[in-house]
């Protein structure tokens, strides 16, 4: 069935055709053997990643991106997880996690993605084999209202690292913000740029973010996966963490979203999906990546303030 069929023409949905699934489906590596690096640098893994883990290098990734199915209960189509008790999840997590840590480098950074329930979890067996550095806390936004609660509206993400070497580039994550209280030295803007559509600051990010959308239908990286994360996102992961000559590894991909960003930034990647038709999605966006490399909210060598400025649209219009 060809999904695109079905779609307003307001929506920039990703879909995928019978003939798409047919020529993604013959991009797709399928390990059966030992893989040296060449053969897994920049292609999508079909398979499920406890098995597929064996075939791959050692020590060759130097950032991971790893975005777990939360400790909820949710369908990913050939999964349907299930929601369990805390010390249930974390022996889940246990079943793969040592089994990644043979692929990283010396150097390596490892980002987990959580929700409020599954963070301590998260916390509690990284804090095991890595030294952990940081949670960041981002707002998404989307969330159900409740009447005897607070509304969810935030994710977590641990940083860690396998040592006390490590990179981290600062610099490139700079968040592009409104001047609330412009501040002046005689008469001349100080630490701060005043342009046509007002003042902006450059500043540090800190480990709260509220400048990220989740992708939704309008939105041209969005795809039917029920749990997608933002290209933005991902973008301050890897130029925070990944150098350029580095390679990123997702063991979850989903609909690609950690693959795409890092070819859109030059990263070399790879990673791991269960779901056949995931990857699919995953490699038409790597190909759409081939003519359009833009990341919503990033560009100029920053990332900006969500809805911060007209400006903003003139130079990335989605």
């Amino acid at each position: 069935m060809n999904e695109s069929a079905e779609k307003s023409p307001r929506n920039k949905t990703i879909s995928l055709s019978d003939n798409d699934l047919t020529m993604f489906s013959d991009k797709l590596l399928y390990p059966i053997a030992p893989l040296l690096l060449p053969e897994i640098t920049n292609k999508v893994i079909a398979g499920n990643f406890i098995e597929v883990v064996d075939y791959l290098p050692q020590k060759f990734v130097d950032l991971m991106i790893i975005d777990p199915p939360y400790n909820l209960t949710k369908d990913f189509g050939d999964v349907d997880f299930k929601e369990s008790s805390n010390a249930d999840y974390i022996a889940y997590i246990q079943t793969w996690f040592p089994k990644l840590l043979p692929l990283l480098k010396e150097t390596a950074s490892v980002y987990v993605c959580c929700d409020w329930k599954s963070s301590s979890a998260i916390y509690e067996v990284l804090s095991r084999y890595l030294i952990v550095r940081n949670r960041i806390t981002w707002e998404r936004e989307k969330g159900r209202g409740a009447k005897t609660n607070w509304k969810n509206s935030c994710e977590d993400i641990w940083f860690a690292t396998a040592a006390k070497d490590y990179y981290f580039d600062i610099e490139k994550v700079k968040v592009k913000r409104r001047v609330i209280a412009p501040y002046k030295v005689d008469g001349k803007p100080k630490d701060w740029e005043e342009t046509e559509d007002g003042g902006f600051r450059l500043t540090h990010p800190s480990n709260f973010w509220n400048d990220v959308s989740v992708p939704y239908w309008s939105m041209p990286e969005n795809t039917p996966h029920p749990t997608q994360k933002p290209e933005k996102l991902i973008a301050k992961l890897i130029l925070a963490s990944c150098p350029e000559a580095g390679f990123v590894f997702d063991p979850f991909i989903g609909s690609g979203t950690t693959l795409v960003t890092a070819k859109k930034l030059g990263r070399s990647y790879s990673g791991v999906e269960l779901n056949k038709k995931y990857c699919c999605y995953a490699e038409k966006r790597l190909e759409m990546a081939d003519e359009n490399k833009k990341i919503q909210g990033y560009h100029d060598g920053v990332f900006w303030e969500r809805n911060s400025f007209n400006q903003q649209k003139k130079k990335f219009l989605l």
